[in-house]
């Protein structure tokens, strides 16, 4: 081969085999265009280049042995190191030959012809390992010197910390190196991502296709909420469903290596991204992909203006394929398979946690209506309070009329593992007592018939014995917790890749503890050290399963109305509006038994258990917590200077009173997301009528929650974030880790995704300080 076309090759001439050279991007792209598929011309320079280039400038021993990180390097060092060989490979000069050959190539593309420019090492899009967003690449390249400057920081990306530490858990042994795709813009007026076997559920017979407006980089980044079609292959082929996203902004062809994005009109968001013809068209290209390569794909596509710039006629464009690695569930039947749920649903809502199950309804309007629901029967009622814990447990599912994301039966629900429909208008009047039906929490659908009362999906195991591939570890300076209310799924949720507890919702456990009984019912009883021993069981048997991470356990909680459905519960003030009433910090200093009883738990379990720390909810003054924080002293606990002292920051008088509190000697604050918007906003969190104005992106609420980053930041104070919008927003999830924030706190169901999304954050945030250092 001649020395210049060593450095680069055609697309056109690559197929699989060329992986080793070309990496598996690159062969990828080649094999399609040998198979007829609609790829973007282009080419690409081959490692050997990179290779070459750090040979020339001295380096390639010295990263050769930099491959992994070592064993007990802090995240902090590796973050150093990252930094410090990536600078050594931008300062490396790309030889004259190599620059020339890319330059020639380029120019056989057309005059100054956009391009996109993507890393491809070796081992990505592998049948094992995918690499996927490991390694940089960047769009609307333009011109010979800028292509250049990307390529170069495509070879940098190979030595980010993120990079380094995918090849020591992945144990990819071989001396790094990469190449990179050269490629035509296509310039994209929707694109996205589709998956030729559902990657939820594994199901071979059903294709899920994500896709947003503009370029597809916000699908594959998770900038956005794309919409999501699910396609059966048929025959005969069509779309199941459809759940629209939620997209504010894209990014323009043209204008994309600005990294500005373009707000989207009020008036086109919240359309459909693609028609039910596009949407067949890809799932048809992805059938075609999967049967020549054998195996299932994970690709991405761009519809794109032709030539002519007929908008009807829109171009579809393939830009990458790839192995699926992983897949959940069993690749075979769901649990309402055999003709269960089958037909149109009886009854649709806002999937708030995912599973499908199935079961008898049971419609409840009181807890007192316990007594009709057996193991496995789907619970359907109005709305659900925490005294309704111990029935909850019970059910298969759950289904209630109203409510959002955010309500006590969606944060229950995904905390225990169940699937929940809820804001399922009219489903307490519609659903038939006693009729079997499935509930599929995913899609928020109520359907009728099942085989048989099916289990509830357990949470992903971490064990990489179970079977399937283990994902690799996101590498993450912000920490991510979860929130947990019962010790049920400690174990499984302890193995997951999560930092520790930063909720544990004390309320859920202390109710089923109470055993129907109002506090002071059960100390007028004398049943104090049965109740601490029954808690402190359940707190030691969390803590115990997560070693020495942090379990955050907050003290109760309950508001009046919900006390005042226990028995003795008539002692209760009557409260218009308890959600802002007789409850949290407030409570203990009325009430100093009650919070003593927390107090005796605790201490129970720091004997053994020094991992458990105290957050106190519901702070709205200075004085409160001061008085609080006196009787904590004042108590044996109080002298134990192991134990962190954490508030609940859902008031926005925190923002005001947060100084004062850090000078009291709180440890850090947990900012409750769902009720700080519910209290800046003025909009009731379960209403169902106001529900589009809860919206914690809102301006007065992040300025509000910016306040507290700053001033319990400036005071020393450790920060978090306690709610679902962090899983669901990377732009918020972005927000919050520029602005400085020290954790988050979710759910178990969407610990990963929120892990992914901080690290997505992150790697923005140091790609920046690259760019402004160079």
């Amino acid at each position: 081969m001649p020395v210049a076309q060593q450095w680069v090759r055609s697309l056109e001439e690559l197929g699989l085999r060329d992986a080793p050279t070309v990496g598996g991007k690159g062969a990828n792209l080649g094999e399609l265009i040998r198979g007829g598929f609609p790829v973007p011309g282009g080419f690409v320079v081959t490692k050997q280049a990179y290779l070459a280039a750090m040979d020339a400038a001295g380096l390639r021993e010295e990263l050769a042995a930099a491959a992994w990180p070592p064993d007990g390097m802090t995240e902090h060092e590796l973050l150093e190191r990252a930094d410090q060989l990536r600078a050594r490979v931008a300062a490396a000069p790309v030889p004259e030959d190599i620059a020339a050959s890319i330059v020639e190539a380029y120019g056989r593309l057309g005059d100054d012809r956009r391009v996109a420019v993507r890393s491809s090492a070796p081992s990505e899009d592998a049948a094992d390992t995918s690499f996927a967003g490991i390694h940089d690449s960047f769009t609307d390249i333009e011109g010979g010197d800028h292509l250049i400057e990307a390529i170069v920081r495509c070879w940098m990306s190979l030595w980010s910390a993120r990079a380094m530490t995918y090849r020591k858990v992945q144990h990819v042994d071989v001396e790094p190196s990469v190449a990179v795709v050269v490629q035509l813009m296509v310039d994209s007026v929707s694109a996205g991502v589709m998956f030729t076997v559902d990657p939820l559920t594994g199901d071979q017979n059903q294709m899920m296709i994500e896709a947003a407006l503009g370029l597809g980089e916000v699908v594959v980044g998770g900038q956005v909420e794309p919409d999501t079609y699910v396609v059966s292959k048929g025959p005969p082929r069509e779309v199941v469903s459809a759940h629209l996203g939620a997209q504010e902004f894209q990014f323009v062809a043209g204008q994309s290596a600005d990294e500005i994005p373009e707000a989207i009109a009020e008036a086109d968001r919240g359309r459909r991204v693609l028609t039910e013809e596009q949407v067949l068209a890809v799932a048809d290209v992805g059938v075609r992909a999967e049967e020549h390569y054998g195996a299932p794909q994970d690709m991405e596509f761009s519809f794109c203006l032709p030539a002519d710039g007929d908008e009807s006629n829109l171009q579809l464009f393939i830009v990458q394929s790839r192995p699926i690695t992983t897949l959940g569930g069993d690749g075979g039947a769901t649990d309402a398979d055999d003709g269960a749920g089958s037909g149109e649903p009886l009854v649709t809502g806002l999937g708030a946690s995912p599973g499908v199950a199935s079961g008898r309804v049971r419609i409840m309007h009181e807890v007192s209506d316990a007594g009709s629901l057996d193991d496995g029967d789907v619970l359907v009622a109005p709305m659900t309070r925490p005294d309704w814990l111990p029935v909850l447990r019970r059910a298969s599912a759950i289904v209630t009329d109203g409510g959002g994301i955010t309500c006590h039966a969606a944060i229950v629900g995904r905390e225990l593992g169940k699937p929940v429909v809820v804001g399922a208008r009219g489903a307490t009047g519609t659903l038939t007592e006693g009729a079997l039906v499935t509930v599929d929490g995913s899609a928020g659908t109520i359907s009728a018939g099942a085989p048989a009362p099916a289990e509830v999906r357990p949470l992903p195991s971490a064990d990489p014995a179970a079977g399937a591939a283990s994902p690799a570890r996101e590498v993450t300076a912000t920490r991510v917790y979860v929130n947990l209310a019962t010790p049920d799924s400690a174990a499984e949720v302890a193995a997951m890749d999560v930092d520790g507890v930063g909720l544990l919702r004390a309320e859920f456990m202390i109710t089923e503890a109470l055993e129907g009984l109002h506090p002071a019912r059960l100390l007028a009883q004398g049943r104090r050290s049965e109740y601490v021993e029954k808690m402190a069981k359940g707190v030691s048997a969390i803590a115990g399963a997560f070693g020495d991470r942090p379990v955050v356990y907050r003290a109760i909680d309950l508001r009046s109305n919900e006390f005042a459905a226990l028995e003795g519960g008539d002692v209760e003030p009557v409260e218009d509006n308890p959600m802002i009433g007789y409850r949290g910090c407030y409570r203990y200093i009325r009430e100093p038994e009650l919070f003593r009883l927390d107090l005796d738990v605790l201490q129970a379990v720091r004997r053994r258990h020094r991992n458990v720390h105290l957050m106190i909810p519901f702070v709205r003054t200075k004085w409160e917590l001061t008085e609080a924080l006196a009787l904590l002293d004042a108590y044996p606990l109080g002298g134990d200077r192991g134990m962190k002292r954490w508030i609940m920051a859902e008031v926005p008088s925190v923002v005001y009173w947060l100084p004062e509190y850090a000078r009291l000697g709180i440890d850090g604050v947990s900012i409750g997301s769902n009720d700080l918007t519910q209290l800046v906003l003025g909009v009731d969190r379960d209403s169902e009528v106001c529900k589009e104005l809860f919206d914690t992106r809102d301006g007065a609420v992040l300025d509000a929650i910016d306040q507290i980053i700053d001033r319990a930041t400036a005071a020393g104070l450790t920060t978090s974030l306690c709610g679902q919008a962090v899983s669901l927003y990377p732009e918020l999830a972005e927000h919050l880790v520029r602005r400085g924030i020290t954790s988050v706190s979710v759910t178990p169901d969407t610990a990963a995704r929120t892990r992914r999304n901080v690290a997505v954050a992150e790697r923005a945030i140091l790609l920046d300080a690259a760019r402004r250092r160079d």
